[in-house]
């Protein structure tokens, strides 16, 4: 859901010093290899510095600084320098340049590969990782899987998270009839969108997630929850929800937590009852293929600063334990987002990203993600006008095998047939922007359906 405003690369999102993101200023992350610490620093580590006396505040090496730490430092006079190691080694991270075309050529004869656009680094040692998967057991995993190919999933009916799981309108009867429809696609991955506010009933949640599960495998369909959201409005309320604005694309849907909450810790222990309860319920649950922890972070001007608790979602999930593995999309390919894009990409198990765009972009990410030598997923693509559409770039996945999630399966109450930015009251385009069918279940494009097919090896 990419392409909502935060490509005007907006001021960090500012917070109250109550607020400041402070909980992992002295959290160490520690690489398997090495056992050298990693850490943050953030606006309070700043405000230390000073406390004591201090305008230089020296950092070990690969220490992650927050744009809001950045921005506090340059504002109250502190100079944020790296040490030097006592013995560098090939696995220090770097900060990455914007990523800019052509990608990685081969390494020059008896050199070192070049580096990766996004990591920085000229493999995958990466001293920020968590217990993750290593190359290899991610490699059989997706060895043993078939071609990951699905959509983001939204019941017609649903205006948002809320409106899908919620007690008075989860339609498991209207689910299956969408459930089929996908699978008669050949799709064999659904991409769902959960809400922390959910979490007030967790039995319900647990109970409506069973059943949706239970009811996608009947279509020989696993699943891939999604538990955090940077996009879209920030207040969400549980209960009834509002109705959709007319033309207004995804105009109810939901970020979660809300932005105040992303980057205030007194409210993460909520979440990670939240996310933990779910993952514990279904650690070992054959019907989930992949666990999506945050979807889009840094959207809505936030940035960097959604960074902290990204981190702290991937160390809640291998605290559980998941046999699954775990994920996080980069999605922004700025130079704002890079220090985000690099986290994201040294901690989850596998390589996954969106993109809306023509199929020479998508090609580029390709050729930039591959040498990572891990599985990789392009969780969003589809947006017709943006020259992102199933023919050709489903076929280039799949050759590729590359996973494929389009946005969309039937045009609903969540309106993202419109396109992004679409005003109030604006008549059905007649190039739609996402999903596949129409309300009646008849396909918008007959010709782009037998196409899908056809990739797929559907019919």
């Amino acid at each position: 859901m990419a392409g909502r405003g935060t490509h005007r690369d907006p001021e960090p999102f500012q917070t109250t010093s109550s607020a400041r993101v402070t909980a992992l200023s002295a959290t160490a992350v520690m690489t398997q290899e090495t056992q050298m610490p990693r850490r943050f620093v953030t606006a309070q580590d700043v405000d230390d510095a000073l406390a004591a006396g201090r305008t230089r505040l020296e950092v070990a090496p690969a220490t992650i600084i927050t744009p809001l730490a950045a921005d506090h430092a340059r504002d109250r006079g502190v100079t944020i320098v790296e040490a030097e190691a006592a013995q560098p080694s090939a696995s220090t991270v770097r900060q990455p340049a914007a990523p800019s075309p052509p990608a990685p050529g081969p390494a020059p004869a008896g050199g070192p590969p070049p580096p990766n656009p996004f990591t920085g680094l000229s493999t995958e040692d990466d001293p920020l990782r968590v217990g993750r998967w290593s190359r290899q057991q991610a490699q059989d995993w997706y060895a043993q899987q078939p071609w990951l190919v699905g959509c983001n999933y939204v019941p017609a009916y649903a205006v948002n998270q809320l409106d899908m799981w919620q007690r008075d309108t989860f339609d498991l009867a209207a689910i299956e009839v969408e459930l089929a429809l996908a699978r008669s696609l050949g799709f064999n991955t659904l991409r769902v969108f959960l809400h922390d506010l959910l979490w007030s009933e967790p039995q319900l949640l647990i109970d409506n997630l069973d059943r949706f599960l239970t009811a996608a495998d009947r279509h020989g369909i696993k699943v891939m929850p999604v538990f955090f959201d940077g996009v879209w409005r920030n207040y969400a309320h549980p209960g009834p929800q509002p109705d959709p604005i007319p033309g207004m694309h995804n105009s109810q849907w939901l970020q979660s937590p809300d932005g105040k909450a992303v980057v205030d810790p007194a409210q993460w222990p909520r979440l990670e009852d939240y996310l933990c309860g779910v993952l514990d319920h279904f650690s070992d649950d054959d019907r989930i293929r992949i666990w999506d922890l945050y979807n889009e972070p840094g959207n809505e001007a936030l940035i960097g600063n959604a960074l902290p608790l990204v981190a702290q979602s991937f160390r809640w999930a291998r605290g559980v334990g998941v046999s699954q593995p775990l994920i996080s999309g980069i999605w922004e390919f700025t130079a704002a987002f890079s220090e985000l894009n690099r986290f994201q990409l040294l901690v989850a198990d596998l390589v996954s990203f969106h993109h809306y765009g023509p199929l020479r972009d998508l090609e580029w990410l390709l050729r930039s993600l591959e040498p990572l030598g891990r599985p990789i997923l392009c969780t969003e693509y589809m947006a017709r006008p943006l020259e992102s559409t199933f023919d050709p770039h489903l076929a280039v996945m799949r050759n590729e095998r590359v996973g494929a999630f389009n946005w969309g399966l039937v045009a609903g109450r969540s309106q993202t047939n419109h396109a992004w930015g679409s005003p109030r009251g604006a008549a059905e385009p007649p190039l739609w922007f996402h999903d596949i069918f129409r309300s009646d279940h008849t396909p918008y494009d007959p010709g782009e359906v037998a196409y899908i097919r056809r990739t797929t090896g559907a019919g």
